[in-house]
């Protein structure tokens, strides 16, 4: 490795390479990134909640990024739409282009494909995506020099909480250390800011979106149980008689209390229990769910850009189809950005590692496979080419899902390349020689029959020419060529008609040979 050129980070110092092969920002139970978090969302109200997001924004976001992670632990609805936008994503296909035909560009390039098929791959882009919900997230690359090359061996998950913005553009990131914050070590993390708005990272997630639509679900999550308590069953009533003892009281009391849970009792005859149930338990519970379900579509078009996909609602016809578009919409953009990230953080530093800044790099492509009409193509390749058109193989085979044939491989080739047949046996060789000189003589004369009926014919169309050249109207033609029918000068041309007879004959018989 020391015969490696010498690298430099953005702040202008040669890179420690012996850093980059140990983990730098895992957990420290009695330092400062803790594994253990905080609940800020427990009791939250509007005041608290106001107070966090300022913290936040004045660079201190440890109680916000933990009220992020409550709220993807408590609100199921926020959790699944955040989920499906993130593994929509994770899931999708990689592929990698070389930086040209080089060569050593196309190594490279096979180099990042073997190590795209490892399985944590999905599990890691999952991860990375969480800058989604929180607006960043980090990711060590812990990589791996045993064989000689560099190679990345994990790609670890690192709490956002261990991280903060610089306070001089709330941008920067540092690591949070017992010693103070650090600036990130360059070819050592991953990244990832993913915006749901313009802004901060800090300010740019979708946590931050779904904070107060998470707080008022809460509060009519909280009064919808109240309310279910207190009306969802009829309320019971004794009735004592006149001149009731206090221990006949206290009998008829506990028989009240008891029967809500016991659905049990005994009283005496002399006393009554009634049950008087809420006439308005349907209307108040429809109003509670009412507006659950419309938070919960507020956040579905947050973060999904629609609802038809998660919430049933469809605005009219069509209007699912044009929903599951808006959602590809997003899903190519998430898939473009993590894209770049993955080529800046870690592709290119792959590369510098392992041999040395270049001119140009491999870029990775996450995204769907565009569906290509093979037929349409086809034809208008088949145009195309012939005219001139100059187009690569290669392109083609990527536009059409084909890997690049390997040399020893059996290959499908078309009718007029496919293989040659058998020679056939000594007889027919001997055979093969006079159809050879047969078709050459049907050679000759078709040569001889071209020159004998071009004057015969040339003389037909002058005479006609001249004929129609000297009439009137076209009552004067017919009767023109009706007369002049029989005195056509086609006897060249009536020998030429036989010659052709002949020489179909002829050609008949030579391939008939030849066969």
């Amino acid at each position: 490795m020391a015969d490696k050129p010498i690298l430099y980070g953005p702040d202008g110092q040669p890179i420690r390479r012996e850093v980059l092969t140990v983990e730098i920002a895992g957990p420290t139970i009695t330092g400062v990134r803790s594994p253990i978090t905080g609940y800020p969302g427990d009791g939250l109200n509007p005041r608290r909640l106001a107070s966090l997001l300022r913290e936040a924004d004045e660079g201190e976001p440890l109680r916000y990024l933990e009220l992020a992670e409550q709220i993807e632990e408590r609100d199921l609805h926020y959790a699944g739409v955040l989920g499906t936008r993130k593994r929509s994503v994770a899931q999708l296909d990689i592929q990698v282009d070389a930086a040209s035909d080089d060569p050593l560009h196309v190594q490279q390039a096979d180099m990042i494909r073997d190590w795209l098929t490892r399985d944590e791959l999905e599990d890691e882009l999952f991860n990375m995506l969480d800058a989604i919900g929180k607006g960043w997230s980090f990711t060590e690359i812990v990589w791996d020099t045993s064989t000689g090359q560099w190679w990345p061996k994990r790609l670890e998950w690192r709490d956002p909480r261990w991280f903060r913005p610089a306070r001089h553009d709330g941008t920067t990131p540092l690591l949070r250390g017992d010693m103070g914050d650090t600036p990130l070590s360059p070819f050592k993390f991953i990244c990832a800011v993913i915006r749901a708005k313009s802004g901060l990272p800090i300010r740019s997630g979708l946590a931050r979106l779904a904070a107060w639509n998470w707080m008022f679900k809460a509060f009519t999550q909280r009064d919808w149980a109240i309310f279910t308590q207190t009306f969802g069953q009829p309320v019971r009533v004794g009735k004592y008689p006149s001149g009731a003892t206090p221990k006949d009281k206290d009998t008829l009391m506990r028989a009240v209390a008891n029967i809500a849970g016991d659905c049990a009792a005994i009283i005496p005859e002399s006393m009554l229990l009634e049950f008087i149930e809420s006439k308005n338990v349907g209307q108040g519970s429809d109003l509670y769910e009412k507006r659950a379900d419309w938070l919960d579509r507020q956040t579905s078009k947050a973060v999904l850009g629609q609802t038809a996909t998660t919430d049933a609602v469809t605005g009219g016809l069509g209007s699912g189809k044009e929903h599951r578009q808006v959602q590809e919409d997003i899903e190519r953009a998430d898939a473009k950005t993590l894209s770049s990230i993955l080529n800046r953080d870690l592709v290119r530093s792959w590369i510098d590692l392992e041999h040395g800044p270049q001119q140009k790099y491999p870029r990775l492509r996450i995204g769907r496979n565009e569906e290509v009409d093979i037929a349409k193509m086809s034809d208008s390749l088949a145009k195309l080419v012939p005219v001139g058109l100059k187009v690569q193989m290669s392109e083609v085979r990527d536009r059409l899902g084909f890997s690049d044939p390997d040399p020893k491989a059996e290959l499908l080739l078309p009718p007029s390349v496919a293989p040659a047949a058998p020679p056939p046996a000594a007889p027919a060789l001997q055979a093969e020689r006079p159809a050879v000189r047969a078709r050459d003589a049907v050679d000759e004369l078709v040569d001889d029959t071209e020159a004998l009926a071009a004057p015969a014919a040339e003389d037909m169309i002058d005479t006609v020419r001249d004929l129609v050249e000297r009439a009137g109207s076209l009552d004067e033609v017919r009767a023109g060529l009706l007369a002049l029918s029989p005195k056509m000068p086609d006897d060249r041309f009536a020998e030429a008609m036989r010659m052709a007879l002949v020489m179909a004959e002829l050609m008949g018989r030579a391939d008939v040979a030849g066969d």
